[in-house]
Formats: C-alpha cells, sequence, structure tokens
C-alpha cells in the first residue's frame, strides 16, 4: 500500500494568528497535523477494504457462474451474446443463415439417451483401435482419421477396421446430426436447409493422462472461427456424466464479469455461433473418461461435407 503523502508546511500570515499560536517575535507556529488524522485513518479502511473485496472475489468460484448442472435436466436455456462484427459481416453473405441472435443454447430434449448410447458405442468401437499418447484422442466418420500415438491414422484404409462400424451405426449418427441441425434452425432463426454439415466433425475421448504432443492441449482458450475457418453454429453432444464417468473436463465460456460453465450430462446439446462472442476452452480432466461429438455446421456451401456411410467405408477399406 503506498504511502500517503505528508501535508507540506503552510505559513500562515500574522495578522490572522491569535496569541496563543504565536511563539517568538515575527514567528508562526506550524498547524498541528492531527486535524487531518480521522480523514487519514478513513482513506486507509477504505483501501484496505477495497483490498479485501478483490481478494475474495479473485480467490473462489465467484468468478463463475454455473450455466447447466449435470443432475438438472434442461428443456431449454439460452444467453444472448453481442455477436462479433467480424462474424457478423461474414455470415451477412449467405442468404437464410443469419441469426435472430448470437448466442449460446442447452437443451437435454433433442437426444434421446438410447440415441446418447448408441453414439456412445460407435465412439468405444473405433477408438480402442487407436488411442492418443496423451490425454486426447479423435475419431472422425467422415474422414477416417483417428488419433494413434503423436499421429493420425486414416482408420479406413486399415485391415483391422473392417467389420468395424454397420449400416445402422451411420444411420445413428445421421438421425442424430438432423436432430441437432434442425434445433439450431429452431433456436436461432434460421434455415435449417442452409446450414450445412462441415469439416471437422468428430468423437472425442479424454482422459486425464499428460499431453505429449499440441493435439493433446485441449484445454486453451480459443474461438473456434478463428480455428476453422469454416465453421458458423458449432454443437456438442455429451456422451457421458460429469463427476459420474468423468471429473474435471467442463465447458467454459469466457464472459467480461465471469465465467459460465456448462456441466457435461448424457444426451446435452450445447449449441452456439462460432465467433468472437463464444470464448471458451474446456477444464483439464482429472479423473475418468469423457465421451463427447462435435457436430459443426457451416453457411458455406463450398465448406459442405456428406454424412459417412457404410458405401464409403467399405469402399476405403
Amino acid at each position: 500500500m503506498s504511502e500517503t503523502r505528508k501535508r507540506k508546511t503552510k505559513n500562515i500570515p500574522n495578522n490572522s494568528i491569535s496569541d496563543k499560536d504565536k511563539t517568538k517575535e515575527g514567528e508562526t507556529k506550524t498547524v498541528s497535523p492531527k486535524s487531518n488524522i480521522p480523514l487519514r485513518v478513513f482513506s486507509r479502511a477504505v483501501v484496505i477494504f477495497s483490498l479485501l473485496i478483490i481478494v475474495y472475489f479473485t480467490s473462489n468460484d465467484g468468478a463463475f457462474k454455473i450455466f447447466a448442472k449435470q443432475n438438472e435436466v434442461i428443456s431449454g436455456k439460452g444467453q444472448i451474446v453481442e455477436c462479433s462484427s467480424a462474424y457478423l459481416r461474414e455470415i451477412d453473405k449467405f442468404e437464410g443463415c443469419f441469426p435472430k441472435q448470437c448466442k449460446r443454447f442447452v437443451t437435454d430434449k433433442v437426444i434421446t439417451d438410447k440415441e446418447a448410447d448408441e453414439l456412445l458405442m460407435i465412439a468405444k468401437k473405433g477408438l480402442k483401435y487407436g488411442g492418443s499418447s496423451g490425454g486426447a484422442s479423435i475419431l472422425d466418420l467422415h474422414s477416417g482419421a483417428l488419433s494413434m500415438g503423436q499421429h493420425f491414422i486414416n482408420f479406413y484404409k486399415r485391415s483391422e477396421g473392417r467389420n468395424v462400424f454397420t449400416e445402422k451405426d451411420f444411420t445413428t449418427y445421421k438421425v442424430v446430426k438432423d436432430k441437432i441441425k434442425y434445433s439450431i434452425g429452431h433456436y436461432f432463426g434460421v434455415n435449417p436447409e442452409k446450414i450445412y454439415l462441415t469439416h471437422p466433425t468428430f468423437f472425442s475421448e479424454i482422459t486425464s493422462k499428460e499431453a505429449v504432443t499440441v493435439h493433446d492441449e485441449y484445454w486453451h482458450p480459443h474461438v473456434d472461427k478463428e480455428t476453422y475457418k469454416s465453421f458458423h453454429y458449432t454443437t456438442l453432444l455429451y456422451l457421458t456424466d460429469y463427476n459420474i464417468d468423468f471429473k474435471g473436463g467442463r465447458f467454459v465460456f469466457i464472459d467480461e464479469k465471469y465465467n459460465r460453465t456448462i456441466e457435461p450430462r448424457k444426451g446435452r446439446v450445447s449449441m452456439f455461433t462460432s465467433g468472437k462472442e463464444n470464448l471458451h476452452y474446456v477444464e483439464k480432466v482429472t479423473s475418468g473418461t469423457r465421451y463427447a461429438v462435435t457436430i459443426s455446421f457451416t453457411c458455406d456451401k463450398q465448406y459442405a461435407i456428406g454424412d459417412p456411410d457404410i458405401r464409403k467405408f467399405n469402399n476405403d477399406l
């Protein structure tokens, strides 16, 4: 704390000084600083109290606000945010794709438990043939990309990939994708026929293993539109439960006053506009395994990708 500056001694004209204030002839007595003590004490008290307030709110969870708890079933919950200017300029080029508001939205009523369980089974069937050396692995059904050690392989090109996925698996994936796509149309006020599935769209498996490569460092704050040029709407479907199947791993939106967290719940869908208005990160998983699927959409048809299907899978093999 900076020290309070001492007041300079003031000379007061002789004719304004009483006999009690005089010492020697022609000299005056310095005014006592004691009259300023109450003000100085009050100022110090205010500073100390302010510091205590700052320490309190920066040393506990007061900087976070839970947006969606794992143990609650949410029909629909949204938060409107101010669109970034860059996002608006770009998306304005595409007819039928401009949102009523930029926002983030969470719902537990779009995907059924059965569909979530089937997707989790698909993820585990593929991921068991790979796995990152670090704590984050991905499986992309569209391209066949699968984490393997410190690299990625095309699972569809490998003999062990034969007969792993079935036509029913790909049908389930497509049904879920379509339900999420039409949910974006409904909740963001856009034409669902004007948004297209885009790359990358993938399953993720996150554990508490230490990162080995940059691909394992999933916890850094980022903006999806800056990471992936094609993204305009991002969605996440959680396949396991926070604090049951794993600990840590909450999804965090970074806002000016405090951060908002989403606790993963099986079948929960989180969707948001992909611009700077939704800066976010994922907390480090401290135990267990966190499964989710990222399903991304673009307004630019040149970046559209088709649904994965059994024919492409068999042809690649």
